[in-house]
């Protein structure tokens, strides 16, 4: 009984996203390209926040952020950290990627890089990257997605077909819809996000321990280690890993290409300002799903995956109607990212990759949307065949991301860095994240290892631009080809939205 109460409010949820996608879509009346990958330049303040609050708070959040509060305590906390810092770069980052990317009419890292520097090629070259680096991340939030289906139906829905369900919403989603649907559905996310957070954050304190006062004190006197640095049995996570991930983190979300797309997305700069200003109060809530998890460890001891131990709590201890509420609120917490992740890498290839090819110009957001269902499914493909590919992957996804860094930002707001700077700097960096991280020297010294080779990534560019090839005129390659951030603006017609 529990598991057909739970059940059928899941598939009613996943029904109304599905049609909500449909509704963004024909109340937009729009099908061009541009509506599809960036919304048609038109959201507002409100939907811009929900969009990227919804990209920031996944199904890591109930499971992730709960297994590493469980296992480990305050090393955890890195996550609010970054991203509040990284919305505050964002302030300034975000109205200058708009401004370049609307004055050019582009959609994409890929778009910006290319144009940058004068290299068609290399859009293609940065979606290749991109999609190594993305890839993961799908797999991640059908593999969570999968994990809350088969927890909230009790074991009734098999994993495997939880994946798939995963996988089949997320994609029939994201292809009608593209960026406005997925701001759409983040509203719906986000309401029953902080509904359920709320409900939980007073309700299992009260139930289990009495209320925080006690809960509180037996955290101190038995979780001493969950409380300081380096953490419970953390493997080292010190306040060196926790400054520079910090710092490394919030550069690297200001051009993940997610991101960007929820900036290109905007209807203005002051939308992005604002936006910046408020998205950081949705961070409060990481914290809940983090005490939840010490909670957790209390309640449930030794659980095998540590991961489950929010669902542990809520699948033992709430009535069935209320476990298929939150189970929603954690499966449209891996929705939301996941179309967005699905939608940027369909972008970057139909518009960088097949629209560079004569032929297929014209169909380009066919050929992102035949992209979108095709990442998808290698991802659902290697999670049924070959799941460790993928979380190998993930060990560098952040850290090789940033190493465009230097690429994107300081290329846009430096004239003399070169093509030929940016790329020595993105390959000896990438390199030297490879293989710090895959032979087992990260943390390096304490420091998360992208930071240091950030930092060379940056030096090598600096250097290659200023004492290497120059153009025959005997001026940087970047002045001559691409940098018009200065230039006069084309003219972008005015995209409406709502306010």
């Amino acid at each position: 009984m529990n598991a057909t109460v739970a059940t059928s409010i899941f598939a009613v949820a996943m029904a109304a996203t599905v049609a909500l996608g449909l509704l963004a879509v024909r109340r937009r009346g729009g099908g061009s390209f541009t509506d599809w990958s960036v919304g048609g330049r038109g959201l507002g303040p409100v939907l811009i926040w929900v969009l990227m609050a919804g990209e920031g708070y996944t199904s890591f959040s109930y499971l992730g952020a709960a297994g590493w509060g469980y296992g480990f305590g305050v090393p955890v906390l890195y996550v609010v950290a970054y991203m509040s810092c990284g919305y505050a770069l964002g302030y300034v980052v975000g109205p200058m990627l708009w401004s370049y990317a609307r004055r050019h009419g582009l959609v994409s890292i890929t778009d910006i890089a290319a144009r940058r520097y004068g290299r068609p090629w290399l859009g293609t070259a940065i979606a290749l990257l991109a999609t190594v680096c993305l890839l993961p991340y799908i797999q991640l939030q059908i593999t969570g997605m999968g994990v809350v289906v088969n927890t909230i139906s009790y074991g009734a829905i098999s994993l495997n077909w939880a994946y798939f369900a995963a996988f089949l919403v997320t994609t029939a989603f994201v292809v009608v819809s593209g960026l406005r649907g997925s701001a759409w559905v983040s509203v719906l996310k986000d309401v029953l996000v902080i509904v359920t957070l709320v409900v939980l954050a007073v309700y299992v304190p009260l139930h289990y321990f009495g209320g925080y006062g006690h809960f509180l004190d037996r955290v101190v006197a038995e979780r001493a280690d969950w409380l300081t640095f380096p953490g419970h049995a953390s493997g080292g996570l010190g306040q060196g890993w926790f400054a520079s991930t910090t710092v490394l983190n919030s550069l690297t979300v200001t051009i993940f290409p997610t991101t960007v797309a929820g900036y290109l997305g905007a209807r203005s700069a002051d939308a992005l300002r604002r936006n910046a200003v408020f998205l950081p109060f949705y961070n409060v809530l990481l914290v809940v799903p983090m005490l939840l998890g010490i909670a957790a460890s209390f309640v449930v001891p030794h659980l095998a995956d540590s991961n489950m131990a929010l669902f542990r709590l809520v699948v033992d201890s709430l009535p069935a109607w209320l476990v298929g509420v939150v189970g929603v609120a954690a499966a449209l917490s891996s929705i939301v990212p996941m179309a967005v992740f699905m939608l940027v890498i369909g972008t970057m290839w139909g518009r960088s990759v097949l629209g560079a090819v004569p032929r297929l110009a014209s169909r380009q957001r066919l050929w992102s949307q035949v992209v979108v269902v095709v990442a998808g499914a290698l991802a659902l493909l290697l999670t049924y065949t070959a799941p460790n590919t993928l979380v190998r992957l993930s060990l560098i996804s952040y850290e090789g991301m940033a190493q465009l860094v230097p690429l994107l930002l300081l290329g846009l707001v430096w004239r003399r860095l070169t093509l030929t700077g940016a790329l020595s700097g993105l390959v000896v960096g990438f390199a030297a994240v490879c293989v710090l991280v895959f032979t087992g020297h990260d943390p390096l010294w304490g420091v998360n290892a992208g930071l240091p080779t950030l930092a060379l990534n940056a030096v090598v560019a600096v250097a290659v631009s200023l004492f290497g090839p120059r153009s025959r005129d005997g001026r940087p390659d970047a002045e001559v080809l691409a940098d018009d951030v200065d230039e006069p603006a084309e003219q972008v017609p005015a995209a409406g939205g709502e306010r």
